[in-house]
Order: structure tokens, then sequence, then C-alpha cells
């Protein structure tokens, strides 16, 4: 089973509001480990909180439980499919974990990746602008925009895979992926909070 590690919205809503944080919080994503102790001090911390999120994530039952009702061929990108579909859940919930509209929180941290264009890599940039120029982050609400989003990362395996025909179980199952996020997304934030 393939690490998760691609829920951005979960990230960056469990995120300090600081541009730094947010960022640190998805570059483990993006960069090796090497690159990440290179970057400023200021971004050590989301870095931190970030492995946090993934560790408590893909350990976490509730997790696994979802992994299960996915199709056995779905199983092996389990971690990947369910961390999507979490952050469209959130989405689809946001104005019950996060003040402010949906809309209005992405537009915050688009803006915010124009503050250090000077210390980023370049392959970061260009990831963090398409997400910028495509609206990843409120596309996550939609059916459609998760499907798209699924299809786009399996894209990016060495061997590509057509993830978005796990929405066929999300729909089939929707209420129970939706119970099942009700009951992680708050221990997530619980254990992110107690970070120090």
């Amino acid at each position: 089973m393939l690490s998760a590690g691609m829920n951005w919205l979960a990230h960056l809503v469990l995120s300090e509001p600081d541009p730094e944080f947010r960022l640190g919080n998805l570059l483990p994503d993006f960069l090796a480990p090497r690159e990440l102790h290179a970057l400023p001090a200021s971004f050590q911390r989301g870095i931190a909180c970030h492995r946090v999120i993934d560790a408590f994530t893909d350990s976490h039952p509730v997790v696994r439980r979802s992994i299960r009702r996915l199709r056995r061929e779905h199983q092996r990108y389990g971690g990947i499919i369910i961390d999507l579909a979490y952050d469209h859940f959130l989405a689809c919930r946001w104005n019950d974990f996060a003040a402010g509209p949906l809309e209005q929180f992405a537009r915050e941290f688009y803006a915010q990746i124009d503050f250090h264009r000077t210390v980023l890599p370049a392959e970061v940039l260009m990831a963090l602008d398409r997400m910028r120029a495509e609206d990843w982050l409120c596309s996550y609400r939609e059916v459609a925009g998760l499907s798209q989003t699924l299809r786009r990362v399996g894209h990016r395996f060495r061997r590509p895979v057509d993830l978005s025909q796990a929405m066929r179980e999300i729909e089939l199952h929707r209420a129970d992926f939706d119970e099942d996020f009700l009951e992680f997304f708050p221990e997530l934030r619980s254990r992110v909070a107690e970070t120090p």
C-alpha cells in the first residue's frame, strides 16, 4: 500500500496562518529530505507538521477502514485515494471546520505563494502556480474536481493508472466515507494541536 501525503487542503487547514508554515506543510510532497533541510528555518515547523499529519493519517484505523471499502485493485493506492477523498469531504463540510468561505481561504494561500518565489525551487513553483491557475483547493469540493485530481495524480506514477476509476466506490459508499472522515478529522486536528 502506497503512502498518502496528497491531502493538501487538510495540510493547509491544519497549518498556522503564516506563509512559511503553510508552504512548509506542503513541501515534503515535492522535495527530498536533503532539499527540505536546506530551506530556511522559518519553513521547518511546517515541514515537521506535515510529517505528523502523514504519520498519524497513514496509521489511523479509520483511514485503514476507508481503504478497505475500496475494491482490491484500488487498495494498493488506497492511501492516496482516501487522502484525496477526505479533502473532498473537508471541502464539502468546510463551514464545520473553518471560519470564512473556502474561496477566501484559497485566495489567501495562493497570494502567499508569491512571497517566497525566490526561495522555492522552480519545480515547486510550477506545481503551486498550476494549483492556483486551476484552483485545485476549491475544485476538491466538486465530484468532477476530485475525479480530475485522482486522474492527474495517477498519471504521475512511473506506470500511470487511472485512479479516477475509484470514484465509483466513493460515490457508492459516500455516506460511509463521509462518516469515516467525520470520525477521523477531529482526531487529526487534536493530534496536530498537541504538537509543539
